[in-house]
């Protein structure tokens, strides 16, 4: 994977071969490269059933072998060593705002890398304005960032 050009044009870009949806929010491509998706926080899978549903949902729109074109922001890994990255379909879907915009991550704006924030957060607050998704079922009563920290 080269991920030297920031912004590379969809035919410069890398490409993930999509192996395994592990999460609402975290892919593994081929080749053993984990993304984070840039910009939201789906539940844990330990929110059950919250967790399966964003993982289910993610899963549908980025199957096992879905090439997804990788466009990376300021920051290109988390402390966890994971690449950073937005995630965009062969269709020219942005993966997190799809994900938004269905109700089944949150917006996690991390400066530095906010190039997309204003088009999660309006998916968010469609989906949640419109009970799409986990908004329907009160599956963010506890936010993922808050059910890290034991706080719910």
């Amino acid at each position: 994977y080269g991920f030297g050009t920031l912004h590379p044009s969809p035919a410069q870009a890398p490409v993930c071969v999509v192996e395994r949806v592990i999460d609402g929010d975290t892919v593994l491509c081929a080749g053993g490269v984990r993304v984070r998706e840039i910009g939201i926080d789906a539940p844990e899978l330990s929110q059950d059933p919250h967790g399966q549903l964003a993982r289910a949902a993610h899963l549908r729109i980025t199957p096992p072998g879905a090439r997804l074109r990788i466009d990376t922001d300021v920051e290109q890994r988390d402390r966890y060593g994971r690449l950073l990255a937005y995630l965009w379909t062969q269709d020219g879907r942005l993966v997190a705002q799809q994900l938004a915009a269905e109700g089944y991550v949150l917006q996690a704006t991390i400066p530095p890398n906010v190039r997309h924030a204003d088009r999660i957060r309006a998916a968010v607050a469609a989906a949640r304005e419109a009970g799409r998704g986990l908004w329907r079922t009160g599956g963010f009563d506890c936010a993922p960032r808050d059910r890290r920290a034991r706080r719910c």
